[in-house]
């Protein structure tokens, strides 16, 4: 199943002018408020009817201007989960869940009613009112709604935005299991949270001012030094992915990557699990050799790829770890007294204690 979107819209003095494509798996549209994401999404739901342009949801024309297509809502069937769950606060759970489900078309296939229960964990839930819930745990029925009427692809927007940290922390797992189940279900994820996107997205499209800056897998935009403007001097960071390969009684794990191994606390999974880590561009300090006598152990081997200075004093550098790409942020005057040059070789040191139990997932 896949999306096609090239689409144009006016909204006064604001021009949204998007071209992309999301597949099986999520594709997450990142950007700044303001920068056309909910648009974006309101236009393929159909909830908005772009100036100009097509949607194509696998060989079905959704919208197409130059020929009058504009399908209604109700038959496009997209499942759509809001930032609010929108819950009926008069029906249980139960009945908020088979609501979605009296929407499924006749002989349409997608899961069924205890499987979309056990997947979202739902069980003890059932008989409640949506008013004895937590955020998370609205999330979660409007989620499992969603599911239930079968759609054929989801789209959420903003769906963990007003819920705190720790109830962001409860529902991302479910996310991950949604992502990685058996459903092969596409979703297109809205969000304005690195965080969000580093932990669940498999394609990521960044949005500026209403357009594509950049778009590609995850891993490749989130370790590109062009990006860092996009995300954000704090936020920027590369994701890459590593193995659990034994806890420790102290509470670190040690992980493998491509490039070696890192002991990183709060890691909650499985030995022989397979993880994917943000690791922050500022978090990442360099040394032209071998580190002696440092608190940390997690010092790689790397191969500077680029120097991207940026418009202050700082600047990004891309970095080649085995097969993964890591970013450092550093000062201009560090690359000119350290003599950092593409092709160089160095070695990355990344203090355990950075990499916070909220960036790793699953």
């Amino acid at each position: 199943m896949s999306l096609r979107v090239d689409i144009s819209h006016r909204y006064g003095d604001f021009t949204l002018q998007l071209a992309f494509e999301a597949h099986t798996g999520i594709t997450a549209l990142f950007g700044r408020s303001g920068a056309g994401k909910t648009t974006a999404i309101n236009a393929i739901a159909g909830l908005l009817r772009p100036d100009a342009g097509r949607i194509v949801l696998e060989d079905e024309v959704l919208f197409d201007s130059g020929v009058g297509i504009h399908v209604p809502v109700a038959q496009r069937r997209l499942g759509t989960v809001f930032q609010d769950a929108r819950l009926f606060p008069h029906l249980s759970v139960r009945d908020n869940l088979n609501f979605g489900a009296r929407y499924a078309p006749p002989g349409a296939s997608g899961p069924g009613f205890d499987d979309v229960v056990s997947l979202l964990g739902l069980a003890l839930l059932l008989d409640r009112a949506p008013t004895a819930l937590s955020g998370g745990e609205k999330q979660r029925v409007a989620l499992g709604r969603a599911l239930l009427s079968r759609p054929r692809m989801l789209l959420m927007d903003e769906p963990l935005a007003s819920l705190d940290g720790p109830r962001k922390q409860e529902i991302l797992p479910y996310l991950e299991r949604l992502r990685d189940g058996d459903l092969r279900l596409p979703i297109l994820y809205v969000s304005h949270a690195v965080d969000e996107i580093a932990r669940l997205a498999d394609t990521l499209v960044l949005l500026q001012d209403g357009r594509v800056a950049a778009q590609g897998p995850l891993y490749d935009v989130m370790s590109d030094p062009a990006a860092v403007p996009l995300l954000g001097v704090r936020e920027a960071g590369a994701v890459i992915e590593a193995q659990v390969i034994a806890h420790a009684d102290d509470g670190l794990a040690t992980l493998q990557i491509s490039a070696g191994q890192l002991e990183l606390p709060g890691v909650q999974a499985p030995v022989g699990s397979n993880v994917r880590l943000r690791v922050l561009a500022q978090d990442v300090i360099l040394s032209k050799g071998v580190p002696e006598g440092l608190s940390s152990v997690n010092i790689l081997p790397v191969c500077i790829l680029t120097v991207q200075p940026g418009d202050g004093p700082g600047a990004a550098i891309a970095l080649q770890a085995g097969r993964d790409r890591l970013l450092a942020r550093v000062t201009a005057r560090a690359i000119h007294e350290m003599g950092l040059v593409a092709g160089m070789t160095c070695y990355a040191i990344l203090k355990a204690t950075t990499v916070a139990p909220g960036s790793i997932g699953r």
